[in-house]
């Protein structure tokens, strides 16, 4: 369970470095808080952390039952693709909206399957039993 772990933390630094990029950016382009709106490009920074933060909810609990349920290097391994999809999101949203597909894509497909896999593990146990 060591690579779920590690993948667990990676996504919450992720996360953190997301937040902190929020708020530089809030300064660049003075966005005074609690405003959250203002300038399209403190609004792209802002969308891509809070757009992690909704796919953080379904990743991290998908992860740690289909890890436990399924092959724990499966699912990290799973769980890294959503962290590389997740950087490619943050670039390409913020150099331009438009071009997020594959970031998105390489995040939400992820966290899509983990959740999948644990429900078709908890499924199974349920009806087969452990």
């Amino acid at each position: 369970m060591l690579w779920i772990q590690l993948v667990t933390l990676l996504a919450l630094v992720q996360f953190f470095f997301f937040g902190l990029l929020v708020g530089r950016s809030r300064v660049r382009q003075n966005v005074l808080a609690p405003a959250t709106t203002g300038d399209p490009v403190f609004e792209r920074y802002f969308r891509v952390q809070m757009n992690t933060l909704e796919t953080l909810v379904v990743l991290l609990p998908s992860l740690w039952i289909a890890g436990s349920l399924w092959s724990p290097h499966w699912a990290a391994g799973i769980g890294a693709v959503y962290l590389v999809g997740r950087q490619l999101y943050l670039r390409d949203y913020v150099r331009d909206p438009r071009r997020r597909s594959l970031g998105y894509a390489l995040s939400a497909g992820p966290a899509t399957l983990l959740l999948l896999a644990a429900l078709g593990g908890v499924a199974h146990g349920l009806l087969v039993g452990p």
